[in-house]
């Protein structure tokens, strides 16, 4: 042990410590300045602990406190304060850089590091200053606007109230800043990790180290005798169903009889700290007897193959789409392409690990079982919980989010955290490592595709087929419903009229497939799109005449038989044109040398509202003349919060600050259906709008104009808006049927350089021309966008899970800053949509799903090869080349 002396914030403090303390725990666990994050398991690969040492940008989670003696510490929450924050933090909320605000107080403080060296600094220092930290949200696009902005800040150039909206001007089409944007920025928003219970206990999970065995013994005699430990929870002591059921109950809390992948939970240890909680959990002995492995669909539906799940065949759903005779338009097409098609299993990869915390609040059977987590749709996953732990009164709430992006449609440690307050009957805090997250969280499924496309000699599409297999890993999850989302935006933005596919969902033991940014469309699409181009270059047509003239229109039909209403695809050609030429003429230039350049381009139309989709939404008029909005509309960085604030000020003539929102509490909110699938605008947006018209309707029927008025006139002031998509279903022998309400689209154009000794490929710039129709907040659209192509990119050329070989960002090969590339977002188009929320539609997913092939038919322009299963690394560039 060593006494040291420090001064954090400019308060002077003395500690005790051992040599191995790090300046994160002393922060976050002595002095509860939680701003510093923890989300690389103290690797030094994340930056979102950083912090100001002797005015350096310093890793906080490396850096020993006995080395620290006499140094001058200065976290985010010394930079500034909500309502006196620093013109870095102004500048991060104003650029719309703060999205999930998971990394933004590190970010903040490497920025004044940069800025305190050097107050005019160029991209290239940028991007150095920032090498270690990371962001999964934003594509650093308005990171780097962010720093610029503080910049001139700083220079005295202009001020935050110069740059600022006005508050009593526009409320739509404006980029006021997101509600909780300041307090992420100022390292105040609290996440589950952040949370102080008293007398909490720390779990530590018993994982299995088997992809597939049955479960013969536990031994938790020694961990039960480790100081600290209060007690071993195993399967039996759960009293409800042991089972997260969100379509079929397939999935145990823990498991019982037998693991069925790597990392499946068994038991849990709790104990008074983390430390002898994870301790004791080692010293658990698990005999196993190990039973045949399928770690691919085609192990999986070998004849005399096991059975993942007794209750269910590993062949757990098929779907087949047929429209029109496309047997018949291949004989007779002037052109055909085939060839196989394979996508990776990937990572969501947000960066807070799976953090969450319960406890039980009053006494007895009578208690409510109160449990904090990161839930994309509070109300189902209560409702799920009920069942698996037998217990009703439960409170779920949402706590702030370090990223999803698909990946929190699941239940994950909520089930263990609950399952465990309930046993051992305390608070109870379960916060994952990174590499544990990794392993107990869905994935991305990957996709074997077969396709063939045709052609006639107009150069119009007359075929298409499909016939591919999804690897659903070793639960159900939401299997399913991604065969049906690739299935209801198979052709695209294309008029293809006959259509032969056949969808297989496959149970193996790998880890199990869940939602993920675009969930099913990027993998159908990646084959799709390669396709069109190599169709395009068989019949000598330049890929955007090609897609321009095989666009779907209003009026025709989409491959689930549907007929669509709305259809702006051309005009998005149109618009990236111009673009599309000066980038092919500038590749044309790099002909000689290794150093390759190509133009790729790739599109989509993305649906929302699903047939059958419903939401609600409640508006409360408060005795101040604003209102408070009840919705469980999660907001882990895509701005939810900003839409549904601004189109109340905006319905209610309101300033903003007269507008709240309450929306992460199950006692308190509406049922508005996940925060995904690019729904909510469209969705809950639109219910809110319904809300808000019975409101004024109410006002204006009782001719009040205040609180007061309309509760003297015996008038409601709560009112419940709803909005709902009518009910159907694809027919599953022909997959025809309705297909989403609406559909926003979007063309994209990689440049790239390829190094064809190396096989390395380097994205220059990404272009992405979108009609997202009337947009309610500018930045928030842009950031949505940005951080779409950067994990499209990450998608196409890195980024890879392999069960128990992928367990930190470096292994994931994250996108950094010095991987990220030039963007321009197009969108003069702002086309109202008939059923819209205001007109406006979704937009997140939306880039996602077209990057990648738009980044492969790139690769193939620059240097005449093509990749055909993602991710495409220098490897696979290499041996292309050398085949010729």
């Amino acid at each position: 042990m060593k006494k040291i002396s420090l001064n954090v914030n400019g308060r002077r403090y003395q500690f005790v410590v051992d040599a191995e303390r790090v300046l994160l725990d002393l922060l976050r666990e002595d002095l509860h300045l939680i701003g510093a994050k923890q989300g690389c398991d103290r690797k030094g690969q994340c930056g979102a602990c950083t912090v100001l040492v002797n005015g350096k940008a310093t890793r906080s989670c490396l850096s020993r406190v006995t080395d620290l003696d006499g140094a001058e510490v200065v976290t985010v929450e010394g930079l500034g304060t909500p309502d006196n924050p620093h013109p870095i933090q102004e500048a991060f909320v104003l650029s719309g850089a703060v999205q999930c605000g998971f990394c933004t107080p590190g970010m903040v403080m490497s920025t004044k590091g940069l800025l305190d060296r050097n107050p005019d600094p160029g991209r290239e220092e940028m991007k150095k200053a920032f090498a270690r930290n990371l962001c999964r949200c934003t594509g650093y696009a308005k990171i780097i606007d962010a720093v610029k902005l503080a910049a001139r800040f700083l220079r005295h150039e202009t001020s935050p109230d110069e740059v600022r909206p006005p508050l009593d001007g526009a409320m739509l089409g404006v980029s006021h800043p997101r509600p909780s944007a300041m307090i992420k920025a100022c390292g105040v928003a609290e996440f589950a990790a952040d949370i102080r219970m008293q007398g909490a206990a720390e779990l530590a999970v018993v994982r299995s180290t088997e992809h597939h065995a049955k479960i013969l013994s536990i031994d938790a005699s020694e961990a039960e005798k480790m100081p600290g430990v209060i007690g071993v929870m195993r399967a039996h002591d759960i009293h409800g169903t042991n089972r997260i059921k969100f379509i079929v109950d397939d999935q145990p809390v823990l498991c019982d009889d037998k693991v069925r992948c790597l990392g499946d939970p068994i038991a849990v240890v709790a104990a008074g700290t983390l430390a002898q909680a994870q301790a004791a959990a080692g010293a658990v002995k698990v005999h196993y007897e190990p039973l045949p492995v399928m770690l691919s669909p085609l192990e999986a539906l070998a004849e005399g193959a096991l059975r993942v799940h007794d209750a269910y065949p590993n062949l757990c759903y098929r779907q087949p789409q047929i429209k029109g005779d496309a047997k018949r338009a291949f004989t007779e097409a002037a052109a055909v392409v085939e060839a196989e098609f394979q996508t990776q299993m990937n990572h969501q990869a947000p960066l807070e690990p799976e953090a969450c915390i319960a406890y039980l609040e009053g006494e007895g059977e009578d208690a409510v079982l109160v449990v904090i987590g990161r839930s994309i749709m509070i109300h189902s996953h209560k409702a799920m919980l009920q069942g698996a732990l037998g217990w009703k009164n439960i409170r779920y709430e949402e706590a702030y989010s370090g990223g999803q992006f698909g990946i929190k449609i699941a239940i994950t440690s909520e089930g263990i955290a609950g399952a465990a307050a309930l046993h051992f009957r305390r608070p109870v805090r379960y916060v994952p490592s990174l590499q544990e997250s990794m392993l107990m969280t869905t994935k991305r499924h990957p996709f074997s595709m077969k396709v063939k496309l045709a052609a006639g000699a107009d150069g119009r599409l007359t075929a298409y087929a499909n016939d591919f297999t999804v690897d659903n890993g070793a639960y159900m999850i939401i299997g399913s419903t991604v065969i049906r989302r690739a299935l209801s935006m198979l052709s695209g933005v294309y008029d293809i009229p006959n259509v032969d596919v056949m969808a297989r969902l496959v149970y193996t033991n790998n880890p199990a497939g869940g939602a993920a940014r675009g969930a099913g469309p990027p993998q159908v699409n990646f084959a799709l799109e390669s396709a069109v181009d190599m169709l395009a270059e068989k019949l000598g047509i330049d890929p955007l005449e090609f897609r321009l003239k095989n666009s779907l229109l209003s009026g025709q039909t989409v491959s689930t038989g549907a007929t669509v209403e709305q259809w702006t695809f051309p005009d998005i050609c149109k618009l990236i044109q111009p673009h599309y030429e000066r980038a092919r003429k500038e590749a044309a230039a790099f002909k000689d040398g290794p150093i390759k350049r190509g133009v790729g381009l790739a599109a989509h139309s993305y649906g929302i509202g699903a047939p059958g989709d419903t939401a609600e939404v409640t508006v409360e008029l408060v005795p101040d003349g604003g209102v408070t909005i009840f919705a469980a509309a999660a907001d882990p960085g895509e701005g939810n919060d900003s839409m549904l604030t601004q189109i109340a000020a905006h319905l209610l003539k309101l300033p903003l600050k007269m507008v709240r929102l309450v929306a992460r509490d199950t006692d308190q909110t509406t049922q508005t259906g996940p925060a995904s699938g690019s729904r909510i605008t469209y969705m809950v947006g639109g219910a809110l709008v319904a809300a808000v018209e019975q409101l004024k309707q109410s006002m204006q029927q009782a001719g009040a104009a205040t609180f007061e008025e309309l509760k003297e006139k015996g008038k409601s002031i709560r009112y419940t808006g709803r909005k709902t998509v009518p009910a159907g279903a694809l027919d599953p022998q022909t997959g025809q049927g309705p297909t989403f309400e609406s559909q926003v689209h979007n063309i994209q154009m990689a440049e790239v350089e390829v190094d064809t000794e190396t096989g390395d490929v380097r994205v220059l710039k990404m272009t992405t021309a979108v009609d997202p129709g009337p947009v309610i907040n500018p930045k928030n659209l842009e950031g949505q966008l940005e951080g779409g192509m950067d994990q499209g990119v990450g998608y196409a050329l890195r980024e890879e899970y392999i069960a128990g070989k992928t367990r930190d960002w470096v292994t994931f090969k994250f996108p950094t800053m010095r991987t990220s590339f030039d963007v321009e977002v197009i969108t003069p188009l702002e086309t109202p949509r008939n059923k819209g929320t205001l007109g406006s539609t979704g937009i997140g997913e939306m880039t996602m799903v077209s990057t990648a092939p738009a980044v492969i038919n790139a690769i193939e322009d620059a240097c005449g090869v093509r990749v055909f299963n993602l991710p495409a690394t220098p490897e696979k560039i290499r041996a292309a080349l050398a085949e010729g």
